[in-house]
């Protein structure tokens, strides 16, 4: 085999490998990277909606929704600390996970 060809078979072998290195680099970062997190309106959101998010349990949503129907509407999503239990850390962990629309 001349010379010419065996080096266009090995650099298109490399080139093969090198894709294939990338798609399952691709596949493997998507994987990890989770399902997409829903964004949670804490102005229509159910108890089980507001229990999903993190350090919100049954109880504490059921507090954000009785809150809600006393005082109404949450102007922006800092009002949700307003409800007793939800402290800055908690606010902190669900920040980004909610809206208030």
């Amino acid at each position: 085999m001349n010379k010419f060809i065996l080096n266009k078979i090995i650099f298109a072998v490399l080139m093969l490998f090198a894709v294939s290195c990338m798609v399952s680099s691709l596949a493997a970062a998507d994987m990890q990277s989770g399902p997409d997190i829903e964004v949670v309106n804490i102005n229509e959101a159910s108890v089980k909606e507001l229990a999903g998010l993190s350090g919100i349990g049954k109880s504490k949503a059921e507090a954000i929704i009785a809150y809600r129907s006393e005082y109404g509407r949450f102007e922006n999503v800092d009002d949700i600390k307003k409800v007793k239990g939800i402290g800055s850390k908690t606010f902190d962990n669900i920040r980004d996970k909610i809206t208030a629309r």
